[in-house]
């Protein structure tokens, strides 16, 4: 996670190259981030929440392509290419496990999946363990791509709006 402190007050008058970093770390979608930030003021963090909620399930097919780059697969290592949002990944997924076992459904599902849709498979990982995720992932496969693509969508901005929250508790 960045180590820019976001206020509710940065947020509504930063200039937004000031902001880019921590806003990449919660959607790395450059269109989420104009359109937050074209929305402001917020009168508190839930206008900011919302707004960013909206903004995401406001995307186009290719900007949500952009964002779900942005995230690691399930139950692998976040890294330097996952951007600024790596440190969020690794906290959410600690509830992954890290057994063979586990670690080898997952792997198998992930590829599974990405045969299947064309992108990483992507769910709020925070508050759910991995037999919770792994039965979200073989109940996701039998989607049509329209249908997982909204699922996807849904689950991005949970993510963008937990993230937003986080920061924004400082």
């Amino acid at each position: 996670m960045p180590d820019v402190a976001l206020t509710l007050d940065r947020l509504n008058t930063a200039p937004p190259d000031e902001l880019s970093t921590v806003l990449r770390a919660c959607n790395t979608s450059p269109t989420w981030a104009g359109r937050l930030l074209a929305g402001r003021p917020y009168a508190d963090v839930d206008d900011a929440v919302a707004a960013a909620d909206t903004a995401v399930r406001g995307l186009d097919a290719d900007e949500i392509d952009t964002a779900l780059a942005g995230h690691p697969r399930i139950g692998e290592r976040p890294g330097g290419a996952h951007g600024d949002g790596a440190a969020f990944s690794r906290r959410e997924q600690s509830g992954v496990g890290s057994d063979a076992g586990t670690t080898a459904r997952l792997a198998a599902g992930n590829a599974a999946y990405e045969q299947r849709f064309g992108h990483v498979f992507l769910i709020r990982a925070a508050g759910r363990d991995a037999e919770g995720i792994l039965a979200e992932l073989e109940r996701r496969l039998g989607n049509d791509p329209a249908a997982e693509r909204t699922e996807a969508a849904g689950q991005l901005a949970e993510i963008t709006a937990l993230r937003l929250r986080e920061v924004l508790a400082r």
